[in-house]
């Protein structure tokens, strides 16, 4: 009896072994299945990756971009019709190499999420068609167009302006707590290569109840309001490939920060050190601008006013850049008050992400200020409501925020494989 369940143990010992090493192979021919395939390091943040192996199952998608034979870096940025310009530079490597390429797709702003990651899909197919017809898998290629085209004038009844309006009420109840918050907001834009206007409208509004001994005689209900509303308008005319010059003027009011009423015009000089068609991959640009304040006060401020007017200066450097090796943002903001030079604020911002060596990245974002102009905080003490529900701005000298994460990965360079089962993105709880 125990020699025959030796024998039944040592069988199943085999069959797992067995089990085993097919699964392996099978995994092995998965990664070599197209081993003739051009590799691609596909670089972009937004893109549905699932889709897009979907449709373009001729290629190797790698997971380093040492591996790869073709980088591919996707950036975008916003259009003056509320829609955004997608940029798709390819960068040949290997035995592809001096074999680079730019292309462009520009989605509208009626467009729906399909719609746009089918355009997006198929612009990657063009730009990959010139690296897939020299391997042996251009034979699996077929090349069609929608139907006939034809030639229309494009006319814009709306001569670049583009409207939007949005709304957001929110409203949230227990027995003890009553939460009611409003978002509306309103924005106007035209934007073309030589001019650039926006106006932006925001009103925020949050009222809550907090009930205590419901339901009893000794019940108390004590409610807190805040409010916000602000108007932001630019005016930008282009002087060329790297000199702008605008016009900001803002004016709004917050029981937070203890403004009745503000309001601030700052004409304003920029620089990039770079062509501003480069923008979508490098820009180094230098904002100066000065001008003038008026700030009514709700309540009398530590400084004893009820109303002042101010002029003060701003300068912003920034930095952004996105390579094969990573990206970097970095942002050095500095203002300043005429009257007073030591009422000042710099404050710096950074994300950085790079990768190391292969496999191996690292991110890291901070935020650094030091802030000594606070000019509208309220006389006097501080309740305990208004501190815990931040109903009030509190006096500081500096703020700091950020964070890293390293990330390492290791196994199989290939990552062709979709399998959405099980996917926890799609439940809601």
């Amino acid at each position: 009896m125990r020699k025959r369940r030796i024998i039944i143990l040592f069988s199943l010992i085999i069959l797992n072994i067995m089990t085993f090493t097919v699964f392996s192979q099978d995994t092995g021919v998965q990664d070599t299945s197209r081993i003739n395939a051009v590799k691609i390091f596909l670089d972009c943040r937004d893109c549905d990756m699932n889709y897009t192996r979907q449709e373009i199952p001729y290629i190797n998608y790698v997971r380093d971009v040492k591996e790869a034979e073709v980088y591919i870096l996707v950036t975008n940025q916003n259009t003056g019709s509320g829609g955004r310009q997608y940029t798709y530079v390819f960068h040949g490597q290997g035995k592809f190499q001096g074999m680079s390429d730019t292309l462009t797709y520009t989605t509208s702003p009626d467009q729906t999420n399909t719609e746009e990651r089918k355009k997006r899909t198929d612009m990657l197919k063009m730009g990959l068609m010139r690296y897939v017809a020299r391997t042996p898998l251009f034979d699996e290629i077929e090349i069609s167009h929608s139907g006939s085209l034809e030639s229309q004038e494009v006319v814009d009844r709306w001569n670049n302006w583009v409207f939007a309006i949005s709304t957001e009420p929110r409203f949230d109840a227990e027995e003890t707590n009553k939460e009611l918050s409003l978002r509306n907001s309103i924005d106007i834009s035209k934007i073309t290569p030589d001019i650039k206007l926006e106006i932006e409208i925001d009103h925020f509004y949050n009222r809550e109840k907090f009930i205590r001994n419901a339901g009893t005689e000794e019940e108390t209900v004590n409610i807190y309001k805040t409010s916000d509303f602000i108007a932001q308008n630019l005016f930008v005319k282009s002087l060329g490939e790297h000199w702008s010059a605008g016009l900001r003027w803002d004016i709004g009011s917050s029981t937070r920060e203890n403004y009745d009423l503000a309001a601030n015009v700052l004409p304003s000089v920029e620089y990039n050190i770079f062509p501003y068609r480069e923008s979508t991959h490098r820009q180094l640009r230098i904002l100066y601008g000065a001008g003038f304040q008026a700030n009514n006060y709700i309540d009398t401020t530590v400084y004893n006013k009820t109303r002042e007017n101010l002029f003060l200066q701003r300068l912003n450097i920034a930095l952004e850049s996105r390579k094969k090796w990573g990206s970097v943002s970095v942002s050095i903001i500095g203002s300043n008050y005429f009257h007073d030079f030591s009422m000042n604020r710099i404050q710096l911002n950074s994300f950085i992400n790079v990768r190391i060596f292969k496999g191996l990245s690292v991110r890291v974002r901070g935020g650094v200020a030091h802030i000594n102009d606070q000019l509208n905080l309220k006389k006097g003490g501080i309740t305990e409501a208004e501190r815990l529900l931040r109903l009030r701005e509190l006096a500081t000298k500096y703020r700091i925020d950020g964070g890293i994460a390293l990330r390492y990965t290791f196994g199989s360079i290939y990552n062709n494989v979709v399998n959405p089962r099980f996917n926890t993105s799609n439940f809601y709880f």
